[in-house]
């Protein structure tokens, strides 16, 4: 608990480090966000406010883990992970807004770079460190000591690992709508991981999770409503493959569906009003993602935040109860 303590003390420091030395300079740059016409009113006040806001953060979280689990290879496969997303998201960034491409990366090219990235590690953890291809069903313990197992076999397991991997990424983007939204969510996911590699000997997994939570937190300094910066595709792209990395490694994919509840409900919330309004022409939700719709419903923006804070806490709760009587993968 020392190491991870470290971790969490490093990042935080290093995140907040960043944020002082980075924000002015995003700002003499003039990276400001580009803020939607068809959303909300309030957040046409938002325009301008510094973007790709990720790199602070991630440069704690590169510190911390190269401090104090440089001989982890599943910490350093975790972060090559989160960077490699970040990466994608920060190319992203850079073309949109700097080179003023509205659209950045073209979507096919987004997402190749994110199969690309979880079909390695797919692969890694499989033949390379003989993780096996089987998920354990959350809450058997109850039933039977050690779990259920379900085996998948190789290819439902790769195509497994791309939906958890790339749609965890692409959840938290949707979940970073408003002033500390993904950056607290993510925290508290973070933690609940951390608890779930430590439960699983995965040290070097709750190292990397610890320093995100760390990073989470310091980014929150600036990210809090009203915000000084915005995390960008490079910061909640990196978040969320490197949550996703996390869960395959540790074998908690199913459990992480609960603790990351509400970034399911997040991307959920967007593929139904798509699909609806395609087909019938009407929108289920007054805006998608989710938070907006609340948003539109007369909530304030702290307000839409803090219960969604709250929500994500009692299903970490909630997920971490169904590893009972459940061991190491």
């Amino acid at each position: 608990m020392e190491l991870l303590g470290k971790a969490f003390t490093i990042a935080l420091v290093v995140t907040l480090a960043m944020g002082l030395a980075l924000i002015p300079w995003l700002k003499r740059l003039k990276f400001g966000q580009n803020i939607r016409s068809d959303g909300p009113s309030r957040h046409l006040q938002k325009a301008g406010t510094p973007t790709m806001g990720g790199i602070i953060f991630l440069v704690g979280i590169f510190v911390a883990v190269l401090i104090v689990a440089p001989e982890q290879v599943n910490a350093l496969v975790v972060l090559a992970i989160t960077l490699g997303y970040g990466l994608i998201g920060f190319l992203d960034d850079y073309i949109k807004i700097v080179l003023k491409r509205s659209l950045g990366l073209r979507a096919r090219e987004k997402l190749l770079g994110q199969i690309i990235l979880a079909g390695l590690l797919a692969y890694g953890v499989v033949f390379w460190a003989g993780r096996g291809t089987s998920l354990v069903l959350p809450f058997s313990g109850y039933f039977t000591a050690g779990g259920i197992h379900w085996e998948l076999g190789w290819w439902l397991f790769l195509a497994f690992t791309l939906l958890v991997v790339v749609g965890t990424a692409n959840a938290v983007n949707f979940t970073d709508g408003l002033d500390g939204l993904a950056a607290g969510v993510s925290l508290i996911v973070a933690i609940a991981m951390m608890l779930i590699a430590l439960k699983v000997e995965q040290y070097g997994v709750a190292a990397v999770m610890a320093s995100m939570s760390g990073g989470c937190l310091g980014f929150l300094f600036y990210n809090r409503h009203p915000a000084r910066v915005f995390m960008g595709d490079t910061g909640s792209l990196a978040i969320g493959g490197g949550l996703g990395a996390a869960a395959v490694i540790t074998r908690s994919e199913l459990f992480f569906m609960i603790i990351g509840g509400i970034f399911v409900v997040e991307v959920l919330s967007v593929i139904i009003q798509v699909i609806s309004f395609q087909t019938t022409g009407h929108r289920v939700f007054r805006m998608s993602p989710l938070h907006h719709h609340f948003e539109l419903g007369g909530w304030g923006e702290n307000r839409v935040v803090l219960t969604f804070w709250v929500i994500t806490l009692l299903l970490c709760v909630i997920g971490l109860a169904g590893f009972y009587r459940l061991g190491s993968p």
